[in-house]
């Protein structure tokens, strides 16, 4: 296997340069149209990195997945989720994060670098309140830089093209592979649906 170990190597592969557009869509903060996009997403995937190595996690919501407190900075809700807090335990130990936000039907997806940190503060808790349920912590982010992603990769693989989910194995089957067939994954499948449902914040 030829391994690339060298960046003048990895550029005379790819030989050439950024694009104009490639360069110029790139922002320090939110601007009017960045602010409208982000704001449309109800779905994200968060990136961190730490001791351990990186992690990335989807995150969702019934409204706005992120809520600007500036231009320079969005919040996030941390909601129920399995108790691993991998991406929160990252953002403790380095903060370095990157969100790829989308909404359904677009080939666009808006990307966000910047530092995270977590908040308990008690007044921005309150702001994402739902059926008197309120996060735990809610992540910060500072913004670094905001631009659009070529559709490319959206485009090959047809994401919004319809349902390839048929014949997929579920989280029980997984379960009951991972445990060597002692995880009873047929009743764990039974009752997610509903677990969710009630679980949700």
């Amino acid at each position: 296997m030829s391994k690339v170990d060298t960046i003048e190597t990895l550029e005379a592969i790819y030989n050439g340069t950024p694009s104009e557009a490639s360069m110029i869509k790139v922002a320090s903060q939110l601007t009017p149209l960045y602010r409208k996009w982000i704001m449309a997403s109800r779905f994200c995937v968060l990136t961190t990195v730490g001791e351990a190595g990186t992690d990335g996690s989807p995150r969702g919501d019934i409204g706005p997945v992120v809520t600007e407190l500036d231009p320079q900075t969005l919040a996030m809700p941390d909601w129920r989720g399995n108790n691993r807090l991998d991406s929160l335990r990252n953002i403790v130990s380095d903060g370095r994060v990157s969100l790829m936000f989308m909404v359904p039907g677009s080939s666009t997806v808006v990307r966000v670098n910047g530092r995270a940190y977590l908040s308990v503060d008690a007044d921005l808790l309150g702001r994402f309140a739902v059926k008197g349920q309120h996060p735990k912590t809610v992540i910060v982010i500072k913004i670094a830089e905001v631009y659009t992603q070529c559709a490319r990769a959206i485009l090959r693989a047809g994401l919004w093209a319809g349902d390839a989910s048929d014949g997929l194995p579920s989280p029980g089957d997984i379960l009951v592979e991972m445990s060597d067939g002692s995880f009873d994954g047929k009743t764990y499948d039974k009752e997610w649906p509903g677990r969710a449902i009630a679980s949700l914040w």
